[in-house]
């Protein structure tokens, strides 16, 4: 098979950690799996990337951190984005933000992103 390009929009954050495991599950196996995949964090998602936060959200009690689902993912090679924009919402900067992501990007290169992925999945 060729090489599929993936691409996570993760609206999911710290007020629902339910929500924050299977998205990173699911990235890294498709990285795994030889996919280009990128996760881009928008909304609530941002909540995840600032220092301080993801460490302390459990999807389920006594199981991995985000930050450690997060940590696997970036191991398999999966690209971590913020949102401009949800910066500006949640009253952050660039500071603010763990060292995992790869880069801030903005609406236009997540429409952009889609265009180009064989898959978009959102969580």
């Amino acid at each position: 098979m060729d090489e599929q390009k993936l691409l996570m929009i993760m609206t999911s954050g710290a007020n629902t950690p339910t929500r924050c495991a299977a998205p990173f599950a699911m990235a890294t196996v498709a990285a795994v799996m030889d996919s280009e995949v990128a996760m881009v964090f928008n909304m609530d998602g941002i909540s995840l990337l600032k220092k301080g936060v993801a460490e302390n959200v459990y999807a389920l009690e006594g199981g991995m951190s985000a930050l450690e689902f997060l940590r696997q993912a970036k191991e398999a090679g999966v690209s971590i984005y913020a949102c401009a924009p949800a910066l500006d919402l949640y009253h952050m900067t660039k500071a603010d933000l763990i060292d995992e992501v790869d880069e801030v990007v903005g609406g236009a290169w997540v429409i952009e992103e889609g265009y180009e992925s064989d898959m978009v999945l959102t969580f």
